[in-house]
């Protein structure tokens, strides 16, 4: 009973490990044409402490789009870690209707759900990560 007690308390003082953060390569669900961006996540250029994410790639049916007119564009901004791998106090920019929303994030694993809001209307995506 001891022994038991023991190995118990030993690990409920056990480190645990910290949640991943959100840093990567992510994939976007596809859209209605099956064409997807591939999206930088990691620390904001004009704040360390806080989470940006930059479309670095477009891809379609056909392979790489080149010519995509938003690569380098800010998609993900000024999002705050909150820990346990959420993420708030944010902004993300929705290409499909050139309109920015309130955002948070979760990561679990290699997937990041993402989400916009205006009031209490919300819509998100599952994210994969590439690397």
């Amino acid at each position: 009973m001891r022994k038991l007690v023991s190995i118990l308390l030993l690990s409920t003082l056990a480190p645990t490990a910290p949640a991943a953060s959100a840093d990567g390569i992510w994939r976007t669900e596809a859209n209605a044409d099956n064409a997807f961006l591939e999206v930088t996540v990691g620390p904001c250029e004009s704040d360390n402490s806080k989470t940006c994410g930059v479309i670095t790639r477009a891809l379609t049916e056909d392979g790489v789009a080149d010519d995509y007119p938003h690569l380098g564009r800010v998609m993900i901004a000024d999002m705050k870690d909150k820990g346990d791998g959420e993420y708030a106090g944010g902004r993300i920019w929705d290409p499909e209707r050139d309109k920015e929303f309130k955002s948070t994030m979760v990561r679990s694993g290699n997937k990041l759900t993402v989400e916009g809001c205006v009031a209490f209307l919300c819509d998100g995506q599952t994210w994969t990560l590439v690397e």
